[in-house]
């Protein structure tokens, strides 16, 4: 199934929700969806008979200076098709509805985002930090964190 072919089932079925999509020229298709909606289109590409994207290969956070994004890579075992779903929300209020209950592999990924860059998936089983102490101030992958100079008096090598 060709990224076209995706593209269209996906929006045939959910109109309001696809935002873009860029398939010509890239090197990973991508469609973006409305934030609140990805849970909901997640749901539906698993789960469609010609879709089947049985396997999350990737959950990514992104700073897009002054938007912070998610970006999930899906990949089809059954059919061998892959395609790129993007959310984008604003950095004050970062919040994305979790894909944890669809894919289980999400789980490892949406803490690592959340610690990282501070998007918040709502619905997650278990949202805490991953990779960074409970006590850390910050996300640092941010484009606009600022290295600390002192954590827990020691001072920081940057």
């Amino acid at each position: 199934m060709t990224a076209q072919e995706i593209h269209d089932i996906i929006k045939a079925q959910f109109s309001d929700a696809v935002l873009e999509v860029k398939i010509e020229g890239a090197r990973d298709p991508f469609i973006k969806i409305l934030p609140e909606k990805i849970k909901d289109v997640a749901q539906f590409v698993r789960d469609h008979a010609q879709m089947k994207f049985d396997y999350l290969m990737c959950l990514s956070g992104v700073d897009y200076k002054g938007k912070l994004g998610v970006v999930y890579h899906l990949y089809s075992l059954t059919h061998g098709h892959k395609i790129v779903l993007k959310v984008e929300v604003s950095t004050d209020t970062p919040n994305v509805p979790s894909v944890e209950s669809i894919w289980k592999s999400a789980n490892w990924h949406e803490r690592e985002a959340f610690d990282l860059f501070g998007i918040h998936f709502e619905g997650h089983s278990d949202l805490r930090r991953i990779l960074l102490p409970d006590d850390w101030e910050g996300h640092p992958l941010r484009k606009d964190y600022e290295v600390p100079e002192f954590y827990n008096g020691m001072k920081v090598p940057y």
